[in-house]
């Protein structure tokens, strides 16, 4: 099963994290004149053919989370870190607010059939985690969840963290290498990027104005990460808390993360029994007395 490699944006698996106490900007010691751009595509070609063999090798799933603040970050670092993956080797999901007819079934069961199959790389932008972050905040939600009425009220989110701990050990057990970065933004870095979709009229479209509304509730939302985190960074499913003030230094970390992951897993061509390999020496000569 796999296990996390180690980083220093690793949230720790005995419950130490603490929001307060983690940088959202890159450590001082980077230096900014370095080119991300060009160490991004250096990782970003390994990547690709990371997946062709992981495809090939046909073992393993790679699932990678996204989850954080608005205005962190999540779109614009799945399109860059994955910008030279074969399309038909990933796939994208956002998670917006349920259906009707999604809130007939229980929480997981979305992400559930929605998970990469072996060989290919699934990424959720929000994800079942959401269940334990913003309807955490506004309980109120719940109302609109059909829960039974003889629902443990009072220890729901002990029982979420426990039901997204023990479907992520399954899907761990059975190939599923399981990423999850926290793009952690800071409220302030935030407030300048809303400003700037407010002065530019090609990002009005990004902007809500229940984003906005949503910041008077900054400090409930850390409470929540900070919960949800310490109680599901597992080694088969680790969380990585990515500082998401430079978006240069975010990607790279990200791509770097996932490329040491995927070279953790041993991945390889299939090998080819000798009697293949006979088979491919007398189909060759067939096909050499065809030019001739």
């Amino acid at each position: 099963m796999f296990k996390a490699i180690e980083c220093p944006f690793l949230v720790p698996f005995g419950g130490s994290f603490n929001v307060k106490n983690t940088s959202t900007s890159p450590p001082k010691d980077k230096d900014k004149n370095n080119s991300y751009n060009k160490s991004l595509s250096n990782f970003v070609e390994e990547l690709d053919q990371l997946q062709r063999i992981l495809y090939a090798h046909d073992r393993h799933s790679i699932l990678l989370i996204f989850q954080a603040m608005d205005a962190a970050g999540k779109d614009s670092t799945i399109r860059a870190v994955m910008s030279g993956v074969d399309p038909s080797g990933c796939q994208v999901f956002s998670f917006k607010q349920p259906s009707s007819k999604e809130l007939d079934h229980d929480f997981l069961r979305r992400a559930a059939i929605r998970l990469p199959e072996r060989g290919r790389i699934g990424i959720f932008n929000r994800s079942y985690y959401e269940e334990v972050l913003i309807v955490k905040v506004h309980p109120e939600i719940l109302k609109n969840q059909k829960l039974p009425e003889d629902t443990d009220w009072a220890n729901i989110w002990q029982h979420r963290y426990k039901s997204i701990n023990n479907f992520e050990k399954h899907l761990a057990r059975n190939g599923t290498v399981i990423l999850k970065f926290w793009l952690n933004i800071s409220k302030e870095e935030q407030r300048q990027r809303f400003l700037s979709r407010l002065e530019e009229p090609e990002k009005y479209w990004k902007f809500s104005a229940g984003d906005v509304q949503e910041r008077q509730f900054w400090n409930d939302y850390m409470e929540a990460y900070e919960t949800a985190l310490n109680a599901t960074s597992k080694p088969w499913a680790p969380w990585y808390a990515i500082p998401a003030d430079d978006k240069g230094f975010m990607r790279l970390c990200v791509a770097d993360i996932i490329v040491k992951s995927l070279d953790s897993l041993d991945l390889h061509y299939p090998k080819v029994a000798a009697e293949d390999l006979d088979r491919f020496d007398e189909l060759r000569r067939v096909l050499q007395k065809e030019k001739d």
